[in-house]
């Protein structure tokens, strides 16, 4: 028995013991917990209710040169589902008020399973007003159907600028790896022109709201009554540099035309209009783009997708020959008094035909009347290196650099290009053509472009650029930098060209007579490109006005002919609308200044 009492004894207590230990140690642990850990533990409470819902900023506007209003943000609505509370039975009634296709709405959600489906997916971008008037009527009948209201991009200065603007579209998988944790599918990125380019200037910053959800993450209210909730800071606007009014009319030339035109301001590099025809409509980019569009857009012959005035590269034709002048005046390897007997062209191997029998003619005239003998005669002078030096100088054979990314560099061949192709002994007649802007020579509308803005400017100009600068937080502009550009010719050189220029359009002799008619005198040179599948390219460039060039410009149109017929017309329409619309705000800043003046004058005799 004693035994046994012992035992009951010992039992009892190593029972006791067990859970004094346990006790202590729960209670041990409760501490930590309540005391020690308490912050950490809130912590992690606090994320399992509280959800961040993600509000997204206005984009920026962008404004013309004078701050006429171009690209804004407009609303739109979007229709979303969550997966969670939605019934697929409704998939049918859905798709027929949405019109589109069967499997539409499945094929969406499908993309997306990877995703919470406590989350809204979105279905369709851009719903008309009648579609969410039938939403709110039939809500009660489409559990996990809604509607938010989203910003899209609207054009209120009916400006098309297609090419200079670029479009938004939802970022795809892959972006969302490369780029920064700004982005979450469903979001809208720049997808080419300045939207591209500028995306990060643009597109503000996000905000959050926060709500209460339970552990299935169902919303359940706000939290602390939005006063944790961040506001979301719109995105800068930008200053562009292109005059709307000049643009406009660009863009209205080159209805039912193939090509391009870029006009510049020589001073500054600052790209006054872009068109490249055709054109594409960004209303259509605005929300969610058809696929009938797109298959329309990408079948096209025309392709209007493709920025033919920066991406296009063809030969320039007679527009090059300036490019010989000043490069053999630079050298002086001829001057101003040196001449040429033109007899209608050149034997070189083959009979290298002129336009005509032009008899003596100098650099000046040469150039007014378009002579292929003088310049087949003067490459010869010259030598490929230093003509292609003098073409590289000029920024060909290069990209620009301007601030979108499409851009092609062009060729300009030298001695290593034509070894490389045929050998040491390279045919040498290959120089005649390379001195008429023909041959292996390939520029970009916008490359001649700046070309002709620097013999306007005598040699200096900017980098081409499309933003003058930001309006900051504080509603001041911010304004860029652009690379300066010398090429440290001396202007008794560009003296000489811009005169044979001037007689190109207002001598008795010039290819491009018909535009000295006009309240200004315009500069310019004709050219003809050679074209193997067709029509020649009507090249023109040149600036205005003479004695102070304020634009520069350089315009294409395919497939028609003679620059002057074609091209010269359109440059004159384009430059003749920028220095009209420059006077008229001379006129309207002199009439403030006069009121001014007035009311100053007023005061001072009633004092």
């Amino acid at each position: 028995m004693k035994g046994e009492n012992f035992a009951s004894i010992a039992r009892t207590t190593l029972i006791s013991i067990i859970i004094i230990l346990s006790a202590t140690a729960l209670s041990f642990r409760l501490f930590q917990m309540q005391i020690l850990n308490q912050t950490s533990y809130e912590d992690k409470s606090a994320g399992n209710s509280i959800k961040p819902i993600e509000e997204l900023p206005l984009r920026g506007a962008f404004y013309d040169r004078n701050f006429r209003l171009l690209v804004n943000n407009i609303p739109a609505y979007t229709l979303q589902i969550i997966p969670d509370e939605y019934d697929s039975k409704l998939n049918g009634i859905l798709e027929s008020v949405l019109e589109v296709e069967p499997g539409f709405i499945n094929k969406i959600l499908d993309e997306n399973k990877q995703y919470s489906k406590f989350l809204p997916v979105k279905i369709k971008r851009g719903i008309s007003f009648d579609i969410v008037a039938w939403l709110e009527e039939n809500s009660e009948n489409l559990p996990g159907v809604n509607y938010i209201v989203e910003m899209h991009r609207g054009y209120p200065g009916k400006v098309s600028g297609s090419h200079i603007f670029g479009y938004l579209r939802e970022i795809n998988t892959g972006e969302l790896q490369k780029e920064d944790d700004y982005y979450h599918r469903g979001d809208n990125i720049g997808a080419n022109g300045l939207e591209k380019a500028y995306e990060k200037l643009l597109r503000g910053s996000k905000g959050n709201r926060f709500v209460l959800v339970n552990s299935r993450r169902k919303e359940l209210g706000s939290f602390n009554n939005g006063s944790e909730d961040i506001n979301p800071i719109k995105g800068n606007d930008l200053i562009l540099t292109i005059e709307s009014i000049a643009q406009k009319v660009g863009e209205e030339e080159f209805k039912g035309k193939s090509g391009g035109l870029v006009a510049i301001e020589p001073s500054t590099g600052e790209i006054i209009a872009l068109v490249s025809a055709p054109e594409f409509d960004l209303n259509e980019f605005a929300y969610s783009t058809s696929q009938d569009y797109l298959d329309a857009i990408n079948k096209d012959p025309g392709k209007p997708l493709f920025n033919r005035s920066t991406m296009s590269v063809k030969p320039p034709g007679s527009t090059y020959k300036m490019l010989a002048a000043i490069a053999a005046l630079d050298l002086a390897i001829i001057d101003v008094n040196y001449t040429y007997v033109c007899k209608g062209g050149v034997d070189y191997g083959r009979f290298f035909k002129c336009h005509g029998v032009h008899g003596r003619v100098n650099v000046i005239s040469a150039i007014e009347r378009s002579c292929n003998s003088f310049f087949y005669n003067l490459i010869q002078k010259i030598g490929l290196d230093n003509w292609n030096e003098y073409g590289e100088k000029f920024g060909f054979g290069s990209k620009t650099g301007i601030d979108i990314y499409e851009e092609s560099a062009g060729l300009i061949p030298d001695t290593k290009y034509y070894e490389k192709r045929y050998g040491k002994n390279w045919p040498r007649s290959i120089l005649l053509s390379l001195a008429i802007g023909q041959g292996e020579t390939s520029v970009t509308t916008l490359q001649l472009a700046q070309y002709t803005s620097l013999i306007a400017n005598n040699g200096i100009g900017f980098q081409p650029h499309f933003v003058r600068g930001y309006i900051d937080d504080s509603n001041e502009m911010v304004k860029f930098n652009y690379e300066k550009k010398n090429l440290n010719i001396d202007q008794s050189v560009f003296d000489i060209v811009k005169r044979g220029m001037f007689l190109v359009v207002n001598g008795e002799k010039g290819t491009a007579t018909s535009l000295k008619y006009g309240n200004y005198e315009i500069s310019g040179k004709t050219g003809t490109a050679q074209n193997p599948h067709g029509k020649d390219h009507a090249w023109f460039v040149g600036f205005a006005p003479f004695d102070n060039p304020q634009i520069a410009i350089a315009v294409i149109v395919e497939n028609v002919g003679f620059g002057g017929t074609h091209a010269a017309p359109i440059a004159k329409k384009v430059i003749e609308a920028y220095l009209n619309s420059l006077h008229d705000k001379t006129i309207l800043n002199d009439k403030v200044i006069s009121k001014l003046e007035k009311k100053q004058t007023e005061n001072t005799l009633a004092n």
